[in-house]
């Protein structure tokens, strides 16, 4: 289970390894291993145990400062990124179009995704998973690759560890204990971030769902839209207004009475099979609230750094495919290339992604490190509303009327690009 990424991860960490010169060998097997394959294993029902605990929660460690800004990705990093990218190559792009038509990830695909062991390198160790330290930028290379196969689908993978990180980060000793053991097992849960509404101009912090305070914990009422695969999520993050305190998050299992979900396709995300969570007069325990006061707004910040790096992977996939295109399509007895209305919007799409990359792993790095990053995850994210929705109308232009069809994955990659600039919640990193 998670041979891949795991592995990978605890190798980076090694100092024996290091010591006896055999990093780069061992890494390069497991690297090598990792991509010939990947096992499946089959769906279970969940149940979460309650456990007694005692002493702290378990944090990530964090990063040693660079004294250089430099974002070009580590041996380890690259190694990541490379079996990453070779997995939605294989995997996420060739049943993107599947999944898009059908409105869910076609069977098989995510217990697959799962074996990567992406949700572990969020986890400590300590909680059983193979993350030595914090890395955000690490989770957005992740994203990035991901999301270069099919942003829907990248979405549907990456939800659970939104979850994950979120109980590593911010969950006390009783909510890691209880929770956290589903997320390093064979069989992850289907888990979702759910900060979204459907309402005109929706501001994550004044979530229009209310909780207030009983005896015996909370109750929470309202609607929460967009989530992914919310039919099977077992387990979900969900923002509330609190009352006396503002928004907060709180952890709502499926099976708690009053919860209750449909299906909500919308233009694009398609393959992450998007629905609507309802809850009614949902009653769930004190211990329930996830983090302190200060811990929302370090939640919205890093969701938004997450669709700013899937962002970036679809704007690549878009520039990754109309250059073959314009250089093979001719026009009048030679490639349209040659025109320079086509060379140019060309360029401008790498210009843009250029820009956009910089800026999200910039806040990324910043936010590993624990500097202020609230002015790069502002401008990451307009960067990759704005850009990333004129790169991938510009993608549609440059094929013509082939762009307009589904025979081609650009319009697919254009729906998916507009959700960038509204969707709040759903993936951290």
């Amino acid at each position: 289970m998670g041979a891949g990424l795991a592995a990978l991860t605890k190798l980076a960490g090694s100092r024996t390894l290091a010591r006896a010169g055999l990093r780069v060998p061992v890494q390069n097997l497991v690297g090598a291993a990792t991509k010939g394959g990947f096992r499946a294993a089959g769906a279970a029902s969940r149940v979460f145990s309650s456990a007694r605990v005692s002493g702290d929660p378990a944090r990530p460690a964090a990063p040693a400062d660079k004294d250089l800004f430099d974002l070009t990705p580590s041996e380890e990093q690259q190694m990541i990124v490379d079996t990453v990218s070779e997995f939605a190559a294989e995997q996420l792009r060739p049943a993107a179009a599947e999944a898009d038509a059908k409105l869910s990830p076609p069977d098989g695909l995510l217990t697959r995704s799962a074996e990567l062991g992406v949700t572990l390198i969020g986890i400590p160790e300590e909680l059983g998973g193979a993350g030595a330290e914090r890395s955000v930028v690490t989770s957005a290379l992740i994203a990035e690759a991901l999301a270069h196969g099919d942003l829907g689908l990248a979405v549907a993978v990456l939800a659970p560890s939104a979850v994950s990180t979120a109980l590593v980060l911010w969950g006390d000793a009783q909510q890691q204990a209880d929770y956290l053991p589903a997320f390093v097992g064979e069989n992850v849960p289907a888990a979702a971030l759910a900060l979204q509404e459907s309402r005109p101009l929706f501001d994550p912090f004044k979530p229009a769902t209310r909780a207030r305070r009983t005896p015996s914990g909370y109750q929470l009422d309202g609607v929460k839209s967009l989530v992914p695969r919310a039919v099977q999520a077992e387990l979900f993050v969900v923002s509330a207004d609190l009352e006396g305190r503002g928004p907060a998050l709180f952890l709502i299992e499926s099976s708690t009475a009053g919860v209750s979900v449909e299906a909500e396709p919308a233009m694009g995300l398609r393959g992450a099979a998007t629905g609507k969570l309802f809850l009614d007069k949902v009653k769930v325990p004190a211990g329930a609230l996830l983090g302190s006061p200060d811990t929302f707004a370090d939640v919205v910040r890093l969701s938004r750094l997450g669709w700013a790096a899937l962002a970036t992977g679809t704007a690549k996939a878009v520039l990754d495919y109309v250059i073959p295109y314009v250089n093979e399509r001719t026009a009048f007895g030679e490639p349209i290339s040659h025109r320079q209305a086509v060379a140019f919007s060309v360029a401008d799409i790498a210009i843009e992604l250029e820009g956009m990359r910089l800026v999200t792993l910039r806040a990324a790095a910043r936010a590993e490190q624990g500097k202020p990053y609230a002015r790069e995850v502002a401008l990451a994210r307009k960067l990759a509303a704005d850009k990333g929705m004129r790169i991938g109308s510009a993608g549609v232009q440059l094929l013509g009327g082939h762009g307009f069809v589904k025979e081609h994955p650009v319009e697919r990659w254009y729906r998916d690009l507009r959700a960038v600039g509204i969707a709040e919640g759903v993936v951290l990193l």
